[in-house]
């Protein structure tokens, strides 16, 4: 008897990844037999860490939530095709906010004309991590605030780190 093992995708830069993230990873998990979290370049995005830091990033925040269905890697190419080439049957995505919904329904309908064989998963984020975003995480710890509250430990520390190299912006 053969088995067939669902593989799903979640996709995004992780600049840097969030405790929202995590929450989606956890939950998008238990969905399918291995998850591929999709570590992307997305230039216009203007990252703060490079594509081998994110990923690296990635790997250790999945490390501490002790899930093995999870394995990370990078990709530059078109979502549709990577993921036809991974295997995958669904692609899962986090949304936080209506805005999200539209964006995401548009691009779900784009990947379905592209590739019929792989649905879109929608996870509505934790309410109290939904107003959480990478940009935002970044312009606060940019502007000297506090993100504890928006990533784990280890990822606050390696933001501070990162802008006391580039420098905090605003008077404060």
């Amino acid at each position: 008897m053969s088995t067939t093992h669902r593989i799903g995708i979640y996709p995004g830069t992780f600049d840097p990844i969030t405790l929202g993230h995590a929450d989606i990873i956890r939950r998008g998990s238990k969905l399918v037999d291995k998850l591929i979290i999709g570590v992307t370049t997305n230039p216009s995005k203007n990252p703060m860490f490079s594509p081998e830091e994110r990923m690296e990033m990635v790997r250790s925040e999945v490390a501490t939530m002790g899930i093995d269905n999870v394995e990370v890697v990078g990709f530059n190419a078109l979502l549709m095709h990577w993921a036809e080439k991974m295997g995958a049957s669904v692609i899962i995505r986090g949304l936080r906010a209506v805005a999200d919904f539209e964006y995401e329904y548009q691009m779900a309908g784009m990947n379905q004309q592209l590739n019929e064989n792989i649905d879109t998963i929608f996870l509505m984020a934790d309410v109290s991590l939904q107003p959480i975003a990478s940009k935002l995480v970044k312009e606060i710890a940019m502007f000297g605030g506090e993100i504890a509250p928006f990533v784990s430990p280890a990822v606050r520390e390696q933001v501070n780190s990162r802008v006391e190299k580039l420098g905090r912006r605003g008077d404060y």
